[in-house]
This record gives C-alpha cells, structure tokens and sequence, in this order.
C-alpha cells in the first residue's frame, strides 16, 4: 500500500502535514493541492527509500499506481540525519565572495515582489542591482529545506570552480545566520522553457540560426563539464528550464544543485536517482547507476525539444504524439523525421540539417548507454566536424513510459514531465505554466 501525504505547501519538500490516504493498484487519487508519494524500492543487495513529487496535479493515473505497486516492497527507515557546518563548509571554498544579508536585501529593495522573478524547487529568485551596478539574479534558499542545504553546498562547490561562456557565472553567496542565497549574474532572457517551449508569445525570433546555436552551446557546455575538468562532473538536471539566455541569446547550463563529481577511474556511481522524468535516462532511473551518458540522454531529449520547439510531453496532442521521443522514433522508422521540425521554421530553415539535429538527438537516446556518444562527438556531429552515422546503425531509444506501463494510455492527464510554473534560476518576468514536472528525488544516497 503507497502512502500519499497531500499539502498546499508549493516547493519540492513539503511539511508532511495533511491527510494521508491508503491507495490499491487499481486506485486513482484526485486533489486540488502538490501530491508527494513516499515509498520504498527494493533492489537486489540494495533498500533505498523514494520520494515523488507531483506538481500541482489532479489526479495520479491508473498505470503509475499499478506500476508502484508492482515494484515497491516495504518501507525502509530513513538514516539519521546529521547536521551540515555550512558555515565552515563555506569558508574552505576559494573563488567564492561572500555578501551580507544586507547588501542582497539592498541590492533587491527588501527582497520586494517586484523584485521576484521566479521560484525554484528550493526557495525564490529575485533579480538585483549591486552596489557597483552589477545586475544579479539572487537566488533565496527556503530556511525550512534541509535538502535544499545539501544542494546549496553542490552548487557553490561545482561552479565556483569551473568557468566557461556555456556555463552560468556565480558571483558570491551569502550564508550569514539562517540566511542561504546564491548570487549569480542576471540573464535578460530567460530559460528556453518561458521563451522557446512556454505557450506564449516571447518576442524572441528562434529561427534556425539561434536554435543550431543554442544546441552547440548547451552541447559545448556539457562536453567541457564531462571531458575537461577534473573531476569530471554529471549535471543530473539537463532541461530546458536550466537552459538560461543572456542578452545575445548564448545558452548557460544552470542550476547545479544535483550535480555529482565523477573521478575518471570509475565507471559508473550507484546514487540517489534525481531529476525530471522525461529527462531522465531510463537506466538511472530504474537502477540508480548515474554516468555521463545519462546527461547525454537528457541531452538528446533537450535537442529534439529545440527542433520541434515544443516539450517533450504533451498532453493537447493526439495520444501518438503525446510523448516527444516516441513521436520522433515514429517518424524515424517511417523515414518522416522532416515532420517534427517546429512548423515556425518554415522556408528558412535547412530542413536537411534540421533532420540531422533530430538524428544526433535518437543517437543521445539509444537505450543502451555505451552506444551513445560522447559529448565532444556530439559536438564535432552538430557543427559538421564529424559524420552522422548511417541510419542502419540508430538504434531504438530507452523510453520511460514503457517502463511505467504508460504507451498507448488514453487517460492523457498524466504529462510525464516539462517545467514548472515558474521559472527556475534567473531572468525576468512569469509566463503561464508550460508543462507540468514530476521530480525524483530518494531520501539518501547510497553512495555516501
């Protein structure tokens, strides 16, 4: 039996307050408010304890509930949790400028509503002005998160030693008493989630030329995280909503709160499984054995939203066309990959190279993890450096939703995965909800 614990709290942890509820395989829930299912899943030699998170859903169908069922076993207990020195953790890390709560509530005139320009997983985001001219995007960390204080702690450790034009800039943190807040430089454009993938109008021209460039970007950024700093580095959150856009439109990965040092001598890491479904890489998701192909995965789902310019799930579409990856391995194997190209491009587009890009997005999804390829490759295929291999060797991709028994579902109500109401990390302005997003996240790590 899974135990569902509802509240109106908005934010990936939630009090568990509220009611609780008993639900069969066969049983379907309706609530007004964020729904986060608590349960454990238990592996061969391995217990590990979940937690998911429905965003703002209705209803939680039929298939998830059977799909649950079938696959989780008894509840294990949590560890016991130990306090973080952050304070002492901040202070050991170079390159990182430490602001007072003041000039950050100066710097946002009392962190004021106008002020607000998004809301993440894990607190607020507000856009600044520093002392110096400096515009910010100041991103507020919930005092009540005790996860969102582990992330806190990844994310000043991985981009405050790395710096690359693909990657978002991180200008100091604030840790003073209670106070948890990142400082990053502001993006005047958003996240391609608002602008490229979001229902309304952005004002912003995504002809061809921005789309093959942002996609270069994106992938340039990967491929510097994975192959040229060491350790190497697993992003975990490849979306379109950690995509964000400066004033030229060059992309910066955001976002780092999931990511994980990879040493080159291992060849896999067995962790906690985090992230988007949608995005997630099947293989991960399922036995928790995080590579860089899993970001290379997210990737190849990232691309095919690009090209198509719309998310990879759907739910106004015909059930065929519902699921993005899906939809394009249809087409594929009918030899009508030119379809999904976004109707916007039409008659200044290179439709030949569009197809291309789609192709490089099946090869970043191939079910089996050592066949895809490498993000240099990627790179070197996107900017025509390297051939696309022949059609012959594409082989089919990992798709989640036949996993969780969801293809060919005629209660559409479920989108697998998307973006969230708000935007996650920068830039300016709310737009209406896009997609809704389902996040995994379990309680502990495995590997600590």
């Amino acid at each position: 039996m899974l135990v569902i614990n509802s509240s109106s709290h908005p934010g990936r942890e939630r009090e568990e307050q509220g009611l609780s509820h008993g639900v069969s395989s066969s049983g379907s829930i309706d609530f007004r408010y964020p729904i986060s299912v608590s349960f454990a899943l238990d592996f061969p030699g391995t217990k590990e304890e979940f937690h998911v998170t429905w965003g703002y859903q209705r209803h939680i169908p039929d298939g998830v509930m059977s799909c649950f069922s079938k696959c989780f076993r008894k509840k294990v207990a949590s560890p016991p949790k130990h306090p973080i020195d952050i304070d002492g953790e901040v202070s050991g890390i170079q390159n990182v400028k430490l602001y007072t709560y003041r000039e950050l509530s100066i710097a946002t005139e009392g962190f004021s509503a106008a002020n607000k320009i998004g809301e993440g997983g894990f607190g607020y985001v507000f856009k600044g002005r520093l002392k110096d001219g400096t515009m910010v995007a100041i991103k507020v960390l919930s005092v009540e998160s005790r996860q969102g204080i582990r992330e806190f702690l990844t994310e000043i450790i991985v981009v405050s030693g790395v710096e690359h034009e693909n990657l978002v800039k991180l200008h100091g943190c604030c840790v003073e008493g209670s106070h948890r807040i990142l400082v990053y430089g502001y993006l005047e454009n958003n996240s391609l989630a608002q602008t490229l993938l979001g229902r309304g109008e952005s004002g912003i021209p995504f002809d061809w030329k921005t789309r093959s460039e942002i996609c270069i970007g994106v992938a340039r950024g990967l491929a510097f995280l994975h192959e040229e700093v060491s350790p190497h580095i697993v992003h975990r959150d490849i979306k379109a909503s950690n995509v964000l856009l400066d004033k030229d439109l060059k992309p910066k990965i955001s976002d780092f709160g999931l990511a994980k040092l990879f040493p080159a001598h291992l060849t896999h890491i067995s962790t906690r499984v985090a992230g988007t479904l949608g995005y997630l890489a099947p293989e991960y998701a399922i036995r928790g054995q995080l590579t860089r192909k899993a970001d290379i995965y997210s990737f190849g789902i990232l691309l095919l939203e690009i090209v198509s310019g719309r998310c990879n799930n759907d739910t106004r579409l015909p059930i065929e066309e519902q699921y993005l990856l899906e939809w394009a391995w249809d087409l594929y194997e009918q030899r009508q990959l030119q379809q999904l190209v976004d109707k916007k491009l039409e008659g200044g587009c290179d439709v030949d190279e569009a197809c291309k890009f789609l192709k490089i997005a099946l090869l970043c999804t191939q079910d089996m993890p050592k066949i895809r390829p490498s993000m240099s490759e990627v790179v070197k295929m996107l900017t025509g450096e390297m051939d696309v291999v022949d059609d012959q060797k594409i082989s089919k991709p990992g798709l989640i939703s036949e996993l969780m028994g969801l293809k060919g579902r005629k209660d559409s109500s479920y989108p697998l995965s998307g973006d969230s109401k708000k935007i996650d990390d920068s830039s300016s302005g709310n737009v209406d909800e896009s997609c809704a997003t389902m996040t995994f996240t379990s309680i502990y790590d495995r590997s600590n």
